[in-house]
């Protein structure tokens, strides 16, 4: 397939999550997520804080490690405070913020020598795979709200960017639960939207994660379990970090119980 531009598919991914909010009523910014204890509103905080820090990291690199430097060594404490400018605000202007939040960074990624690194939460990485965790963001928190509203987002093979993603930080499922990472090479065979098969990783490796590419994303930001997935693992190896997988640093969380959802 051609090669996707990070930030063009960042934007679109917000631009899919958008039209989803724009629909919404004052009242149904309140209702709760699955997620416990965070409403809609919630959801859409903590992607404008994001996408604010994924700007400042872009723009301006020494403030951005200052602040670093300053969090707090509690990540669920740190997460909660940066929501906590936006939730006072009511739904049309926290809806405002998230725009001018979304626009920030990506104008200030597409203004960096894309291979730049730039300073983040665990380690430096350059414009296009910042671009790439913050799709990872819009389509996680984005499907919370989708669920919610119990409606289906739209997937296309734009989601290829948060499948490489996923491969790239294959680690962090073992790092978030303080377990060894085991000296393995994975092969990933995926059905995009479109019907095009993905591969990643050795063609001969004996741990293999296959099937759908959407279920796949599901799994990795462990917004379904993977008994109600199309997705199957072949090696103890594969099978055990199907279990463990996720794309983001800090806990884990408790993920989603088998059944929860139908699709």
């Amino acid at each position: 397939m051609a090669q996707l531009d990070p930030i063009a598919a960042l934007n679109d991914e917000c631009d899919a999550l958008d039209g989803i909010l724009g629909t919404l009523s004052r009242r149904d910014w309140n209702l709760q997520t699955p997620a416990p204890g965070w409403t809609i509103g919630h959801q859409v905080a903590h992607l404008a804080a994001t996408f604010q820090l994924a700007g400042l990291a872009a723009s301006d690199p020494t403030t951005f490690t200052a602040r670093l430097a300053t969090a707090d060594r509690n990540f669920d404490i740190n997460v909660l405070q940066a929501l906590q400018p936006y939730l006072n605000d009511p739904p049309e202007v926290l809806f405002q913020r998230w725009q001018a939040e979304r626009a920030y960074a990506s104008k200030a990624l597409a203004a960096v020598p894309q291979d730049q690194p730039l300073p983040w939460l665990v380690s430096p990485i350059p414009p296009p795979v910042l671009a790439m965790a913050g799709m990872m963001e819009a389509f996680a928190h984005g499907q919370d709200i989708a669920d919610t509203l119990a409606v289906r987002p739209e997937r296309t093979d734009r989601i290829r960017l948060l499948v490489e993603f996923a491969v790239r930080t294959w680690t962090f499922g073992y790092l978030a639960r303080g377990e060894t990472v085991p000296d393995v090479e994975f092969r990933f065979e995926l059905t995009s939207p479109s019907g095009q098969c993905w591969t990643l990783g050795p063609a001969d490796a004996a741990e293999r994660i296959t099937g759908s590419a959407v279920d796949f994303c599901l799994l990795v930001t462990r917004r379904r379990h993977r008994a109600d997935l199309d997705l199957s693992a072949s090696g103890s190896q594969a099978d055990h970090w199907m279990d463990i997988a996720q794309c983001y640093r800090g806990p884990a969380g408790a993920g989603r119980r088998p059944g929860q959802f139908t699709s």
